[in-house]
């Protein structure tokens, strides 16, 4: 799957993190942006009080999932905190399609893959001003148990070391997304400049 023909746009890729905000962030910047797709992740895991299946993920059970995998239907997946997550071909195709270029939000072991796949995406790390802020947002956000919790800080050292692979590195500090979300159509739109 080739990044930049004729028939497809750019991509971008956006890691960071658990709960350094890169959903909120992407909803700001796709708000200032035209033709820009954010794509919509696979996962076998369950939802969330207030998510919907293709809205916020393609909740996919682990037999389909696996399924995707056979037929090479994924551009990317990786297997963490006890579920899979990925990225549908189908889904970046047809934005491209359309006419639009794509935004994927993924984990850093995905954006490798991506990376490696297509050098020309356009790798772009979102980071905490710093752990203690990281912890603030996982406590309010609430959304996981303790253990989850401290799983995920645990592997967030982990991600935080995986920035320097990465084109551009922007900071969202706590009640400041909306100036971390800036940064990021900055770097859309010069982008799409050299293109």
């Amino acid at each position: 799957m080739e990044n930049k023909n004729s028939n497809s746009g750019l991509l971008f890729v956006v890691s960071g993190p658990s709960g350094v905000g890169k959903g909120t962030v992407l909803a700001l910047a796709v708000k200032k942006v035209k033709n820009l797709h954010i794509a919509v992740s696979a996962t076998t895991r369950k939802p969330r009080t207030g998510e919907e299946n293709g809205v916020h993920y393609h909740f996919l059970s682990v037999e389909d999932f696996k399924s995707e995998i056979e037929k090479g239907g994924l551009l990317e997946f990786v297997y963490n905190f006890e579920n899979y997550y990925g990225t549908l071909k189908r889904e970046v195709e047809n934005a491209w399609k359309s006419g639009k270029d794509v935004i994927l939000e993924i984990e850093t072991e995905g954006a490798m893959k991506i990376k490696e796949q297509m050098p020309q995406a356009v790798m772009v790390f979102i980071k905490p001003n710093d752990i203690n802020s990281l912890r603030e947002r996982l406590t309010v956000r609430g959304t996981e148990t303790p253990e989850a919790k401290l799983k995920r800080l645990d592997n967030a050292s982990k991600v935080l070391e995986c920035a320097e692979h990465y084109d551009f590195v922007l900071i969202n500090e706590n009640g400041k997304a909306e100036e971390c979300a800036n940064a990021l159509v900055a770097v859309i739109n010069a982008s799409r400049l050299q293109d």
